[in-house]
């Protein structure tokens, strides 16, 4: 199994969250569905990033999967 995170995308995707919502963030970078979690990740170590908006609005989800602020897009992005 692996532990590592595949770059979904080098850049972040613009979402609109619903306040009060759970999402399942995919951590592992295999879903077909991103920047949400599709079960593709059953055959690493990796498990989605289970969150709830705090807000209704769009936002920035990472897909890259090498923010320090996920599911948020810090920018490490522009390092690939």
């Amino acid at each position: 199994m692996s532990d590592k995170a595949i770059l979904a995308d080098n850049k972040p995707i613009k979402v609109t969250l619903v306040q009060g919502q759970q999402y399942y963030f995919c951590c592992c970078g295999r879903s077909l569905a991103q920047p949400y979690c599709d079960g593709s990740h059953a055959k690493t170590d990796l498990k989605p990033k289970i969150f709830t908006a705090k807000k209704s609005g769009p936002v920035m989800l990472c897909r890259c999967k090498h923010s320090k602020n996920l599911p948020y897009c810090d920018g490490s992005h522009s390092q690939f």
